[in-house]
């Protein structure tokens, strides 16, 4: 990610270039005597260069991740300047080939023993000498501008994924190719669904007495619509029923995944004087068969009292 530039997704931040890199460091202190010595080729630094790559922020729905989504962005970037079609030379003129260098953009330095190639000091590299630079530009070959791009992302998309556009990117400094702008969605948090690729999580309130005597209760899914899930009867806090096909869709198309609800009885609250009397004459009739997790956690205690006795 070091080598990205950054364009926010509300216009914030802007476009940056490539890092330099430790070996270009070293190159730059020692270049000379591996060009000399072992051959080595390298970039003319002042002449064609290709454009940075950049960075830019995209925040979805989840439920956009779910169906997919066409969108504008402005990505602010450099483009080629027009005028001098990224030449850097005012229109009506050329640029000249370097006399120090002859265009090669290296020169040949002996030293006692040694001969050295180093970068041309009077084109700095690029072989070439731009005697009038282009006033729109200064001579750089490009400008800043803002451009809107039309994106599409894919359905089943995830938090993380990047989408790469080939030659979005920064404009090439003299007349280099372009870099390439990559895409990189965040998906929201959702306040009812969890995902686990392919798979939706919700945790959902069941009444008491639902719980207790089997019923149905109706459930939201990521498509916008509706379903209903048959809750046997007894069912506890922390079951787990799966609905398939109710979750998200992949990127390479095919059936969607799943999505698991985890029921948790929700006890009654705010009772009246009446409901409250009802619920004592419940409890009262109620045996241990009604309560068997109970009954069976506390015959566990019992029996480890009895051993530690």
């Amino acid at each position: 990610y070091d080598r990205f530039g950054k364009a926010g997704l509300n216009g914030a931040g802007g476009p940056g270039g490539a890092q330099g890199r430790p070996e270009d460091i070293f190159r730059d202190v020692f270049g000379d005597v591996f060009s000399e010595f072992f051959g080595q080729q390298r970039q003319q630094r002042g002449g064609p260069a290709r454009g940075a790559d950049l960075r830019y922020d995209y925040e979805i729905t989840l439920e956009e991740a779910f169906h997919g989504k066409q969108a504008e962005i402005n990505v602010p970037t450099t483009e080629k300047c027009d005028p001098c079609h990224g030449s850097g030379a005012e229109p009506g003129t050329h640029p000249e080939t370097c006399s120090q260098c002859g265009g090669q953009g290296r020169v040949r330095v002996s030293q006692g023993f040694f001969t050295m190639e180093r970068t041309c000091g009077r084109c700095q590299g690029s072989g070439n000498i731009i005697k009038t630079p282009c006033r729109q530009c200064g001579g750089r070959g490009a400008i800043r501008k803002e451009r809107t791009l039309s994106i599409t992302i894919p359905a089943g998309i995830e938090d993380g994924q990047r989408i790469r556009l080939g030659g979005e990117g920064e404009a090439g400094m003299k007349n280099g190719p372009k870099g390439d702008l990559y895409i990189f969605v965040s998906v929201k948090e959702h306040d009812i669904f969890e995902r686990d690729g392919q798979t939706l999580f919700a945790r959902t309130p069941v009444p008491m007495c639902t719980a207790a005597l089997g019923g149905e209760i109706e459930m939201p899914t990521i498509d916008g619509g509706k379903t209903r899930v048959s809750i046997p009867e007894g069912a506890q806090t922390g079951k787990r029923m799966r609905l398939k096909g109710k979750g998200m869709p992949t990127l390479r198309g095919g059936s969607n995944g799943d999505m698991v609800i985890e029921l948790f009885v929700e006890t009654p609250t705010h009772l009246s004087a009446k409901q409250k009397e009802l619920l004592k004459q419940f409890a009262s009739e109620c045996s241990e068969k009604c309560h068997p997790e109970s009954q069976g956690f506390f015959k566990k205690v019992k029996k480890r009292f009895e051993q530690g006795a």
